[in-house]
């Protein structure tokens, strides 16, 4: 049948099973929304206050079922707002797809309005792009876009179509979208064996799980594989949920705002196996002090990422899934009890950092864990709040965390909890930012409130950027230099005039009771919940320095 290049994008969206796509329209997109309008039955289009936002919340729905998230903008300043989001993505490998148009073939390169070369804009933080100037070949570049954000490693494809060609006709049938195969070709037996032997061999195993596990759907052959090991585990920001966090053998997360107990059985391991992870400097420290005892194994899905920011010992190239899979069926269950006992005692012995009765980030963060028991969706923006919720909610399922974790984006959580909410209406979804990352993309509470999103809004106001004066008070002498938020913004009035309810607690029992307030509502909500200018994550391990050299408040006012 013929149609037109606007139809046909909706056709292969309807094709590759997208449901809601999230968007904002403008001129050279006109067609497609056209279309849109048409379709709206078959597909749900959410309308975010800003692009950004659309990207942020696709971004979210994505990390929240696994499924391709897909966004959608006009061309110029439309396209590179979307860049932000994009950027996230493709730092946490997460399966987007954006659509944007740009202006007709015979405008483009001649700086026309709204004219930007958004595919050359793009080409660093997307798997891959393409424009498309003929509607003979959209089709197909639209399935092809769908494939690669999907396959192996996953990531964000951007798709920039001409505004002709969503005029402009031609044949078009639809196709059964194709089925990603896991990624085995890479995987040798070879491997696999050197890897149980080092298995077998090791005396004080640890386990390191990343964000490939959560990728890979890969929590059950996880759960057994450290079974069978017999070993501690301890994640990073991105494997939060992969492993169960309220069993035993759980350390805490590892690195720069890690564990005591993580850091300092990973310096004292045999053999470190490094799940599903890109060996970020956030974790590693100082690499040259990284696990010095331990032999390490390195599984994940990308050959690049093998030896790139610390040398390994053994490595596995492959779906994290499949490769667990087939290490489970060659292993047997091991006995490491004097070592397990070792770090179990110490994680007993070490005090909290937090005080329970001071109302602080931390206390807030275990408040909602035990009003939600542990069941919610969490999304956090970036900064002291990330961390706070990073440590004292127990993820015990994946997809539960949603952060932003390569790219460190302020103002990614309220997007991205929209979207998760939208794709995940039975669960409860709540978003836990700092004042600075609120007021980044707080418009977004107007999408909220717009299509009646339960989310809940935890805005932990401290009245500065909260890591950064923490650097600058432990790494800058006190030197305070634009970090300080003291200002007239009142962001109940603000949340109240964008349509959500809304109010401000300074206290244990005030929190508890608006928040249950927020979980009956079943509306948007935001809790402001004012703590103190100074409280600090703890531990900590400075820029640069061996990750064994964690230290916590306590440990800080002894040196003084």
């Amino acid at each position: 049948m013929q149609l037109t290049g606007a139809q046909i994008v909706m056709e292969c969206l309807i094709e590759q099973g997208v449901d809601t796509i999230f968007g904002y329209p403008g001129g050279t997109i006109l067609n497609v929304y056209d279309e849109l309008y048409k379709y709206q039955d078959k597909i749900n289009h959410v309308l975010t206050s800003h692009e950004q936002g659309a990207a942020h919340a696709a971004d979210g729905y994505a990390r929240a079922t696994g499924k391709v998230g897909v966004c959608m903008a006009t061309s110029g300043p439309g396209a590179t707002n979307l860049v932000t989001g994009i950027a996230t993505a493709y730092m946490d490998s997460i399966p987007l797809v954006a659509i944007t148009c740009n202006v007709a073939v015979s405008l483009l390169g001649k700086d026309s309005f709204q004219e930007v070369d958004v595919t050359g804009v793009t080409m660093p933080i997307t798997k891959h792009n393409f424009i498309v100037k003929d509607v003979n070949k959209l089709a197909d570049t639209l399935r092809r876009a769908f494939e690669i954000a999907r396959e192996g490693r996953p990531g964000p494809v951007l798709v920039d179509i001409a505004k002709d060609v969503t005029a402009n006709k031609c044949s078009y049938e639809r196709v059964a979208p194709t089925e990603i195969v896991r990624s085995t070709e890479n995987i040798t037996e070879e491997d696999i064996d050197q890897a149980v032997k080092a298995i077998k061999a090791s005396k004080k195993p640890m386990c390191f799980v990343g964000g490939g596990c959560v990728l890979s759907d890969a929590d059950e052959e996880l759960a057994k594989f450290v079974e069978l090991v017999d070993a501690p585990v301890c994640d990073s920001l991105m494997g939060k949920g992969a492993y169960d966090n309220s069993k035993p053998n759980y350390t805490g997360m590892l690195g720069m705002h890690g564990t005591k107990t993580s850091n300092l059985s990973v310096a004292e391991c045999d053999l470190f196996i490094a799940i599903g992870t890109r060996f970020s400097d956030r974790v590693l420290g100082n690499p040259k002090k990284f696990a010095n005892k331990a032999k390490i194994l390195h599984i994940d899905i990308d050959p690049a990422e093998i030896n790139k920011n610390i040398k390994v010992d053994y490595s596995i190239i492959g779906d994290v899934k499949e490769v667990l899979s087939r290490l489970n069926a060659k292993l047997e269950k091991k006995n490491n009890a004097e070592w397990m006992k070792h770090v179990m005692d110490r994680k007993a012995a070490l005090p909290s950092p937090y005080n329970p009765d001071v109302f602080s980030g931390p206390v807030i963060i275990r408040m909602i864990d035990e009003l939600t028991n542990s069941d919610a969706i969490i999304t956090t923006d970036v900064g002291q709040h990330q961390m706070w919720a990073a440590q004292n909610y127990k993820y015990k399922k994946p997809r539960t965390l949603l952060s932003s974790g390569g790219l460190g984006t302020m103002g990614f959580g309220l997007g991205a909890c929209i979207g998760a909410q939208i794709a995940r209406p039975e669960k409860q979804v709540i978003n836990i930012a700092g004042d600075g990352c609120f007021r980044m993309n707080l418009n977004e509470i107007a999408t909220a409130s717009r299509y009646n999103v339960p989310i809940i809004q935890i805005v932990i106001n401290n009245h500065v950027l909260g890591m950064v004066r923490q650097w600058q008070t432990l790494f800058y002498d006190h030197r305070y230099s634009n970090t300080v938020l003291h200002d007239a913004v009142d962001f109940v009035k603000v949340s109240e005039g964008l349509g959500a309810k809304a109010e401000r607690v300074d206290n244990c029992n005030d929190f508890k009771a608006a928040m249950q307030r927020a979980l009956d509502s079943k509306t948007p909500y935001v809790i402001e919940c004012i703590i103190d200018d100074d409280d600090k994550v703890w531990p900590m391990v400075a820029p640069g320095d061996s990750i064994s050299n964690v230290f916590s408040e306590e440990d800080l006012n002894k040196k003084d």
